[in-house]
Parts: C-alpha cells; structure tokens; sequence
C-alpha cells in the first residue's frame, strides 16, 4: 500500500479538503475544532495549529475566539465543473461506441456538460474495480451499468458527487435518474387491445434493479392494458451476447409472435423479419430513434439530468432524490 511521505501539514491540508469537499461546505459554513480535528485524525496539536494557520494566512478560513472557525472560500473548487460518466465495461458488448444506446447517452450528455461550460470525463469501471481514486479529482460522477454482481462498497468513499443513470436502489443512497417504460408498456397494450395479438418480451440477462423494474412494467401494463392478450418472455444477452439468435428465433418460431418487444439488438431486427415475418412488429428500447420502439430523446432527458446534477454539487449531503423521465410509445 502506498504512504504519503509529504509534509505533515500538507497531508493534513489535503485531507480536510477532501473532508470539506465531500461534505459539501461552502463559504460561511463552520469547521471542526483544532480538537475536532485531532480526534479523527492522527496529527500532533502542533500539525493541526500550523495547518490552520496557514489556511487562515491564504484566506481560506475565519477564527474567531469562542465563536469557532468558518470557510471563507474553496480551493477545491474550480470556476468550472469536472462532470465524468462511467459504464460498467464488463456488460456493454463490444465496447461503448459499439452500442448506440450508450453511444447516444455519452454524446447527450458530453454535449450538455461541454455547453454549460464545464469539463467531460469519460471512463468505465468492472463489477469488482472502481476508479474511486481518479473520481475524488471530479465533481461529479454518472455511472450506469451497475447490476446485481458490481461491487459498490467504495462508492461511498469518493468525495465526487455519485449519480446513477437508470437505477433506483434504496441500497445505494445517491440521487437517481431513471427512464420510466412502464408507460409506453401501457400504450402499448392499449393501442392493440382486441386485435388478439400475441407478444414476446425479450428480457435480458444482465440482472439489475433496471432489468427487474422494466420485466415488471411490462407485466402490469399486460394486466392492466389487455390482460386478455397472450405473452411470452425470454431472457436474451443483448450485449456480450448478441450474436446467438438460435434460442431467440425457435421461441420466435414457436410461439408466432405479432409484437416482439424489450431489449432488442439493433441487428435482430432484419433477422426477425427474414426468418419470421416482416409485418412482425418490433418495438425494442432506444434513444433518439426514429423507429418504431420506446423511445427516450435525450437531449430532453439531459435537460432534466445536467441541472439536477450542478444542484446538487451545492450539497452533497443532500436527501437522495429519485428522478424519472418517461419514454415515449412509437408505434
């Protein structure tokens, strides 16, 4: 393990910003004690007193006998903003700019970050690997691609603010931005209600809160859209996995659907109307598409993400907050 062998007083300064900073403290706001601070941390008195003193001489801090001790500015804080976004490289198949949904994610919210005038990161993390090191150098942190196997302990060591794309978790206490199927599932049902269609839901095999939730919209728009209507669900691989349509199209050729519908690969679509039927209809989840599917535009979605995310950079202890943007039903 690595040690710092930097001067007392510097290894003291650099751990109450990064105390400060993850704690979300702005001028005017009261720090600990020179005895707050020895108690957790493992300094001398004498270290402690330099440090403040010399933040105080550089106008970082206010004392004020009996009354305690106040920021007057942040020197972590820069006049711009360290905004990163990173997936989960181990279940996006073929590498990010090798699937257009997370294609079209990045360039959403690269040009939403870069418009506002701050810096774009991007990166990628593995289930059991998070570069929480390089993440205490941000602001804030997107991830997407957390599933049931991804080790998140050291998330909530990293003084970046942590937001999640398309996940809701009470485990994980970070604000949340979701896109809502269920809705589209309903217009969905609706639209074809008595037309005695048949449809296949194609669910992936990458467990998450994600993939749970959408499986679930699904079911209760069947129940409360058409529960009349005849459905099947098989699990695919739609990243790691896309090449292997063999179990797909003999549930597909068994079961005659007239909708087939979830987590669609871009390229099952042409084999599904070669091998099957091309008035099949296809409806898979996708960002800014002009097909037919549930379709999210993202530039309207990062209007609602971006300023959530610069809101709370104010204060990170914040409540965590759960946002949901809905897809729309593009017959």
């Amino acid at each position: 393990m690595s040690k710092d062998l930097g001067p007392r007083h510097l290894q003291l300064r650099s751990i109450l910003f990064r105390r400060w900073k993850k704690q979300g403290l702005g001028p005017g706001d009261k720090i600990e004690s020179q005895n707050e601070i020895i108690k957790f941390c493992d300094f001398s008195l004498i270290t402690v007193m330099k440090t403040l003193k010399d933040l105080e001489a550089e106008g970082v801090i206010r004392r004020q006998v009996g009354k305690g001790s106040y920021l007057v500015k942040t020197p972590w804080a820069e006049a711009h903003w360290r905004i990163g976004f990173f997936y989960n490289r181990e279940i996006v198949g073929g590498g990010i700019f090798d699937n257009a949904f997370y294609t079209r994610m990045v360039s959403a919210i690269e040009k939403g970050v870069v418009s506002d005038g701050h810096e774009f990161v991007l990166g990628s993390f593995t289930h059991d690997a998070m570069p929480t090191n390089l993440w205490d150098a941000l602001d804030a942190v997107v991830l997407t691609g957390i599933t049931d196997r991804t080790n998140t302990d050291g998330l909530a060591e990293t003084t970046s603010q942590i937001s999640l794309i398309d996940l809701f978790t009470d485990a994980l206490p970070f604000h949340s931005f979701r896109l809502d199927f269920a809705s589209p599932f309903v217009d969905m049902f609706q639209r074809f209600k008595g037309k005695s269609y048949k449809y296949l839901y194609l669910d992936s095999e990458i467990l998450s809160p994600e993939q749970a939730a959408r499986l679930k919209g699904f079911h209760d728009a069947h129940r409360g859209g058409d529960p009349a209507a005849d459905v099947s669900i098989i699990c695919v691989n739609q990243e790691v996995g896309a090449e292997d349509t063999d179990a797909m199209m003999a549930k597909i050729a068994e079961f005659q659907p007239d909708v087939v519908c979830g987590y669609v690969h871009r390229n099952w679509r042409d084999i599904i109307a070669a091998q099957h039927s091309a008035k099949t209809r296809i409806y898979g989840f996708a960002l800014d598409s002009e097909k037919p599917g549930f379709v999210v535009k993202t530039s309207e979605w990062m209007g609602q993400v971006l300023p959530e995310i610069y809101e709370h950079l104010a204060n990170r202890q914040s409540a965590t907050e759960h946002h949901v943007y809905p897809a729309k039903f593009v017959p």
